[in-house]
């Protein structure tokens, strides 16, 4: 890559893990659907600019309720509700453990013997984690939470239906399909008057965390994302992504004083480790059609 991009790389991981510390800060203000629903009208606003690209409406609203309105939600509710910052940012990325069992249930693409090892050293590391559920957050808020990968996962699979169309287009009008109805989720549950309240009584604080999240987090960084993976391979660029729990995990340190356990420390580092050996290993092999 070149070190332009490598920069551009780091940049967006960077961006990504402090977006969990935003979020945290947002949530003061905010209930969980209304700032998803905020972060992804804010989002949507390039659609005022560009076309609709030429992905069906199934297609399109399927890969928006997994891939941004089913994640960010369970996301959102589960730091919402206690999880630290730093743990949410290592769950999320276990999305790469859930993509390839599903990428083999589904498509028959069979995991390399390190991908393998990896999903074992993984599995291990939620295994250590899951062992300190429920003293400083609740089980509920932990099984919520693990809907983010699963739901990243799906969409991520789902994404492959939409090839040969502009990133930035196709993202655009993904995060419009997740706004509208996180808008009528937040009328629902929250309520119209305190939904108004909220907003009208918004802190510049919240403002700006808001612009970050959906301006920068998710319009910004997802099209450089999408642009570096279609000038080079996935395994050139996806491994930065492994930078976004240990800058997620540090700022909120920082920011929220945030401490690990030492059973929940070596859970998150085994599975951040298990990712890595996930995806610099080989891509998996389809399987064999039988004569």
């Amino acid at each position: 890559m070149k070190p332009a991009d490598i920069c551009l790389a780091v940049t967006v991981a960077v961006i990504w893990g402090l977006a969990f510390v935003a979020s945290r800060i947002a949530l003061d203000e905010f209930s969980p659907a209304l700032m998803t629903a905020l972060r992804f009208a804010i989002a949507a606003l390039p659609c005022l600019f560009v076309p609709r690209p030429k992905v069906s409406w199934p297609t399109l609203i399927s890969i928006s309720f997994t891939l941004f309105l089913g994640q960010f939600l369970a996301q959102a509710y589960g730091i919402a509700h206690g999880v630290p910052v730093g743990l949410t940012s290592v769950i999320v990325q276990s999305q790469a453990l859930f993509t390839i069992g599903f990428a083999a249930t589904v498509f028959g693409e069979l995991p390399t013997r390190m991908q393998t090892v990896g999903i074992g050293i993984a599995v291990a590391g939620m295994v250590m984690i899951c062992g300190t559920v429920g003293y400083d957050f609740s089980v509920g808020a932990f099984a919520v939470l693990m809907i983010c990968p699963i739901s990243f996962a799906i969409g991520n699979l789902l994404l492959r239906r939409a090839q040969g169309v502009r990133m930035f287009d196709l993202f655009a009008w993904l995060c419009l399909a997740a706004a509208v109805p996180l808008f009528a989720v937040t009328l629902a549950g929250d309520g119209p008057q305190p939904t108004w309240h909220a907003l009208s009584h918004m802190s510049m604080t919240g403002l700006l965390c808001m612009l970050g999240l959906g301006g920068v987090s998710t319009s910004v960084a997802y099209w450089l994302w999408g642009r570096l993976l279609r000038d080079y391979t996935a395994a050139q660029v996806v491994p930065f992504a492994l930078l976004v729990p240990f800058v997620g995990s540090a700022a909120s340190s920082v920011a929220f004083g945030e401490t690990f356990g030492p059973l929940r420390l070596a859970g998150m580092i085994t599975v951040v480790g298990g990712i890595a050996v996930m995806l610099l290993s080989k891509r998996s092999q389809a399987i064999p059609k039988l004569a």
